[in-house]
């Protein structure tokens, strides 16, 4: 086969350097990378989160086959949504969440749109990576949820974490 005849390899961009699930179906799933940043979506009406490694790539199950816009009139009416970039890194006692940093959006299943500002959340996820703690806009109850998750999720890496992170989220 010449070089004229071999199909165009694609140059792909991961974010992602491990991702959690590495091909296993199961484990791993819902668990944080100790490498990178992951996506956490907290669902502001449930009051729930979730890990969810597709909105890497604004790929999450809630954004999935939604029109997102700046202008928040589009998705009047729609579920509000925060998007959490939490990093982790290493320091001498052990792995601690660095970096956690909120995004709004809102999304109208029923007119399949949504708002968000993509700029916000990509500088958002740039800032967790570099070990921001953003987190002071979120509402109350959706800084409760995100606390109990982190906190649940990983304890020791709670405890390791900078006081701003537990100030910040009203949590001791």
């Amino acid at each position: 086969m010449t070089n004229e005849e071999k199909p165009k390899q694609k140059m792909g961009f991961t974010i992602i350097k491990n991702d959690p699930t590495d091909g296993h179906k199961g484990f791993g799933i819902g668990s944080l990378s100790l490498e990178n940043v992951s996506p956490v979506i907290i669902d502001v009406e449930e009051g729930t989160a979730s890990v969810e490694i597709g909105a890497m790539h604004a790929r999450s199950d809630v954004e999935r086959g939604i029109k997102f816009t700046t202008n928040r009139a589009d998705s009047e009416g729609g579920k509000s949504y925060w998007l959490v970039w939490v990093t982790i890194d290493h320091k001498e006692d052990g792995p601690y969440y660095a970096g956690v940093t909120a995004c709004e959006m809102v999304v109208n299943r029923e007119k399949r749109r949504g708002y968000k500002i993509l700029a916000d959340h990509v500088n958002k996820m740039d800032k967790s990576m570099k070990r921001h703690i953003i987190v002071e806009h979120m509402d109350a109850p959706s800084k409760k949820v995100l606390a109990s998750f982190l906190k649940e999720l990983n304890p020791e890496l709670w405890e390791r974490s900078a006081a701003q992170l537990r100030q910040d989220l009203f949590v001791e």
